[in-house]
């Protein structure tokens, strides 16, 4: 419980942001007062105050019989009414974090950075041509973001861009996601449009009735604006889920209806669940030149896959590796997840064991978000995780593990409720890195999302303006709506870009 009176602003949303960095779940009470407060309660005090070159935040702590308080200053770097608001906000929680990292004593790597892409920040700074000195100096400073943490991001951003030397041009480009939304079962902690195929036979053939209408539509408009496709990535759900002859009717169709499919970088399945490889299935990939597919083991502990509702088996995610190995399909990702129920050190440690007899080409590392609509959080009783100390040294380890057996992170994100205030990172061996994920995560093009569920975003070329496009979740809504979902997307994409070929 914690009691938090402001003045001279009204940040609440800032505000409960930082607080979950230091709580789970915490409770915050707003009041104009301390009257009738015990001393037991934590009470903050947030004063705010403009000045004419920014803005200035007294903060006070008081808790039992001690107090703590905090002065801090920040120039308006942009005196526009959106600059000066954002820079009033980020003293605010400036301010709350460093007198919550006081009173706890945890230090937060992440600083005043909440949101999913911190490495989006570190491109548009030297996009924007600034030196990295003056970039880092700035996070730092700024937004309180510690060494470790900056040199990960530094690490990442230059990987990248070795990867992608045009990313900061390559918003001419587009990138698809592809959205089936069916697998065996549905995790505990999942939150994606997945259904369990079992039991939505009925909805698969109109799904892909209208997923083949939605290629051809999408390829015929690409065409006409004679855009080039970067990536392209099947996803769910799990692509795997459908039958072998199933996928490989709808490679025909992307393959006839997507122009210029010789120039894509990148094509990605992300097969995930082991219990939906087979042989007929992984010789299709192969036969359209796959670059790359997941093979998803999430833990090499049986009790945890039986706990988070995999219905696959250790032996299987091992077998399926060695399959799609020994079948020429080689590039392969593995999804590790770090705090799974009951999942410690000791477990953590066996997994990464088990991955480095493998050693596939990619390692995806995943902490444990309790996402609000997963079975997971509605049910939390009955999962029991680890502690935040226990999540860091888990961390830790995985990061010594990759350097040991030459994986390098190239891209990371971020998640809200996400265990230890952590990250998810993506490691690649030697130029084995998914384009896809780069693009998607930096956020510097066009993203079709084609499916059920699957989300687009639309950028204008030369902005980084973005409009997000939402597919229907569920496969009923999409089989009945999709030749009018068609249709209205085309037309918003038609206006987009012909806006842009005027401007041009």
């Amino acid at each position: 419980m914690l009691k938090v009176k402001c003045i001279g602003h009204q940040f609440e949303r800032e505000i409960g942001f930082i607080t979950a960095l230091f709580y789970e779940e915490p409770q915050i009470s707003y009041v104009d007062s301390w009257e009738d407060i015990s001393q037991e309660e934590l009470k903050i005090e947030l004063v705010m105050e403009p000045e004419e070159h920014g803005v200035h935040v007294f903060g006070r702590l008081l808790f039992m019989d001690k107090e703590d308080s905090f002065d801090y200053e920040r120039s308006y770097q942009d005196r526009t009414e959106k600059g000066m608001r954002k820079t009033a906000k980020q003293a605010v929680s400036y301010t709350l974090l460093t007198l919550l990292e006081r009173h706890t004593g945890m230090t937060q790597g992440w600083g005043i950075l909440t949101g999913i892409r911190p490495s989006k920040l570190l491109h548009s700074m030297l996009k924007s041509k600034m030196t990295r000195d003056d970039a880092h100096k700035r996070l730092r400073e700024d937004y309180m973001v510690r060494p470790h943490k900056l040199q990960l991001l530094q690490g990442i951003v230059d990987r990248q861009l070795e990867i992608v030397p045009d990313l900061y041009n390559i918003d001419r480009e587009v990138s698809i996601y592809i959205g089936i939304p069916f697998c065996p079962t549905k995790c505990a902690y999942c939150t994606f449009p997945a259904y369990a195929i079992g039991a939505h036979r009925q909805n698969v053939n109109p799904f892909l009735e209208g997923l083949h209408y939605e290629i051809r539509a999408l390829g015929e408009w690409l065409t006409r604006h004679d855009l080039r496709i970067t990536s392209i990535y099947f996803g769910g759900g799990t692509p795997t889920s459908i039958s072998a002859d199933e996928l490989d009717s709808l490679f025909v169709t992307m393959f006839e209806k997507f122009p210029h499919m010789e120039q894509v970088r990148e094509l990605t399945v992300e097969a995930g669940r082991p219990d939906t490889i087979t042989e007929e299935k992984l010789e299709v990939m192969k036969k359209w030149k796959v670059t790359r597919i997941s093979i998803n083991p999430q833990s090499f502990t049986q009790e945890t896959l039986q706990a988070i509702g995999r219905h696959h088996t250790v032996e299987e995610t091992i077998d399926t590796y060695h399959m799609a190995m020994e079948l020429g399909v080689t590039n392969i990702n593995m999804d590790l997840i770090i705090g799974l129920p009951n999942e410690g050190i000791n477990e953590m440690r066996h997994s990464l064991e088990q991955t480095a007899e493998l050693l596939p080409t990619s390692v995806t590392v995943h902490t444990l978000s309790f996402k609000r609509a997963s079975e997971m959080t509605q049910n939390r009783d009955k999962y029991k995780v680890a502690d935040r100390e226990e999540i860091m040294q888990m961390m830790e380890m995985t990061e010594e593990w990759a350097k040991e057996h030459d994986y390098v992170p190239y891209y990371l994100y971020r998640q809200k409720n996400i265990l230890g205030n952590l990250e998810n990172v993506g490691y690649a061996r030697e130029n084995q890195d998914s384009i896809y994920n780069i693009v998607m995560m930096e956020e510097v093009q066009t993203i079709l999302g084609l499916g059920c569920g699957a989300v687009s975003k639309f950028m204008k070329p030369g902005t980084t303006q973005l409009t997000r496009w939402p597919n229907p979740k569920d496969p009923k809504t999409y089989n009945d709506t999709y030749k009018e979902l068609v249709d209205r997307k085309i037309k918003d994409l038609d206006e987009l870009y012909g806006k842009m070929k005027e401007e041009v």
